[in-house]
């Protein structure tokens, strides 16, 4: 199946996410009061629910999203090349509303895919929830409702290296490892993202994490199909 996949058609997708607010206490009395329900499932008992708030953005309905990186393989004389476009800042409603303009001019033209690790659980669903939050219309890729399985147009790398052990999680990382893929030396990980955003408040630093993130994603998408990497001199990054 993966030889029925053409990797210049899909747009390879990564986001960064923090909690909706700077601390637990700048939420609405009612949603102070949801967290605390929420976080119920996960905190241990020494752990109040503002100890946990830092885990806030990885749910879309306490969360928001700063970035969204996306990349695309084009391919000219036999040479392939990576071109990565960020949305990224303080202003979560215009960010995806730029984004779902791109999403239409990608998918006017036939066969074409979105593509992330985890996508499926995370970052697909996560902007689709953002996006009906802000009043924004879904565009018709990430508007699965009523669609059957094969209509849905989602590639998940973690997904194909499950081959259906629904219990495997794999990381990226991990990916990148195994299969001999060069990452550089990040200056920051996922973990640290909700620090940087909300004391240093370096969204562009944010945004040169989460590029790395969807190159090391099309390398990991390649390797499955048994195909050439992209050389990282290759890599063309398109500004705001």
């Amino acid at each position: 199946m993966l030889n029925q996949i053409n990797a210049e058609r899909l747009l390879f997708i990564d986001i960064e996410t923090v909690s909706g607010t700077s601390s637990m206490e700048q939420l609405s009395p009612k949603l102070q009061e949801l967290w605390e329900k929420k976080s119920s499932y996960f905190r241990s008992e020494d752990q109040s629910p503002e100890d946990v708030y830092q885990r806030a953005g990885i749910y879309a309905e306490f969360g928001k999203i700063v970035c969204i990186s996306t990349g695309m393989i084009t391919k000219k004389s036999s040479v392939r090349k990576f071109k990565v476009k960020s949305f990224y800042g303080d202003d979560e409603k215009q960010l995806l509303e730029e984004f779902a303009a791109m999403l239409d001019r990608f998918c006017s033209k036939p066969n074409r895919n979105l593509c992330a690790h985890n996508g499926k659980e995370f970052d697909f669903p996560y902007i689709a929830r953002r996006m009906l939050i802000h009043g924004i219309a879904l565009p018709d890729i990430l508007d699965i409702a009523g669609k059957k399985p094969w209509e849905v147009q989602f590639v998940d790398t973690m997904e194909l290296w499950k081959f259906g052990d629904y219990k495997h999680y794999t990381s990226l990382a991990l990916l990148c490892e195994i299969f001999g893929i060069p990452t550089p030396k990040d200056d920051i990980d996922g973990s640290m993202v909700g620090e940087v955003y909300w004391k240093e408040h370096d969204t562009e630093r944010i945004a040169i994490y989460c590029e790395k993130d969807i190159l090391a994603t099309a390398q990991v998408f390649l390797r499955y199909k048994g195909e050439d990497l992209i050389p990282s001199e290759n890599f063309e990054r398109i500004l705001l």
